[in-house]
């Protein structure tokens, strides 16, 4: 591919998040795949390659810290109260929250091997790395980088104009020799927390047509629950928040299939 791939042996195994749309709820997915890897005993690092949205840190509680340097290698921030889950994001490198990164594809490049080479993961049974949505430099290096990564997981919604973009990714792993692990539908229907009827916002069944056509697992589909934007938003990983609840067993059955 003409690129020098990363070396990651104390890395198990590595997986990427991807979408083929913005909006979907690819972050917040991938926090909680990995909070609720991290709570199921595993070292967890968690990577946000979303170079002009990194919105990773103010999910997990780390709005306002820092990347640390021990002179050698960059030191991953820990999330609070989960201790084998580490984060690096481009936004702990802001100057503030809200500063743009105006940056073309070869210093985005950079950032993302020296992420990739320079962090002191140590030893780790899961590396879940986030990335922007499309399929442009970002996901692009990444995989180039990573060489042998063990998969891709790609979130969607169920409506057809989300179908068909997120196709794209499945085409885009195909063409890069990624192996797709499967597809999450995310904000499929929304529960009346009232009378519990199922209402589908976003029409139904996007994933499953994805899957099938393209001979790959559904991983899991997850509802529209208030509590997961609240939940990002105040800091606190959904999973870990409301451990008890139907969609935490969702996402506690989607990482069994990667255990």
């Amino acid at each position: 591919m003409g690129i020098d791939t990363v070396k990651m042996e104390d890395v198990a195994k590595k997986y990427v998040v991807m979408s083929g749309k913005g909006g979907v709820g690819k972050s917040t997915v991938a926090v909680n795949i990995a909070t609720s890897l991290a709570m199921q005993g595993k070292k967890v690092g968690l990577l946000d390659v979303d170079i002009h949205g990194p919105s990773i840190p103010t999910m997990l509680g780390l709005s306002g810290e820092k990347l640390m340097s021990d002179g050698d290698r960059i030191q991953p921030r820990v999330v609070p109260g989960i201790e084998n889950l580490q984060v690096v994001s481009i936004g702990f490198m802001l100057e503030k929250e809200d500063s743009p990164v105006i940056w073309r594809g070869p210093m985005k490049n950079g950032v993302i091997r020296q992420f990739l080479e320079e962090v002191q993961w140590g030893s780790l049974d899961f590396l879940i790395v986030d990335c922007p949505p499309g399929t442009g430099d970002e996901p692009l290096s990444v995989i180039q980088l990573l060489g042998d990564a063990d998969g891709a997981i790609i979130v969607t919604t169920p409506q057809e104009v989300s179908r068909v973009d997120v196709s794209k990714s499945v085409n885009f792993c195909n063409q890069l020799k990624l192996p797709v692990t499967g597809i999450i539908e995310n904000m499929s229907g929304f529960v009346c927390p009232h009378c519990a009827t199922v209402t589908d916002v976003f029409g139904s069944g996007g994933g499953k047509k994805i899957a099938d056509t393209y001979n790959i697992p559904l991983m899991g589909t997850i509802p529209i629950d208030p509590a997961i934007g609240e939940s990002g938003d105040s800091g606190t990983p959904y999973v870990s928040r409301f451990a008890d609840s139907p969609v935490s067993k969702i996402f506690e059955t989607i990482t069994r299939s990667l255990l």
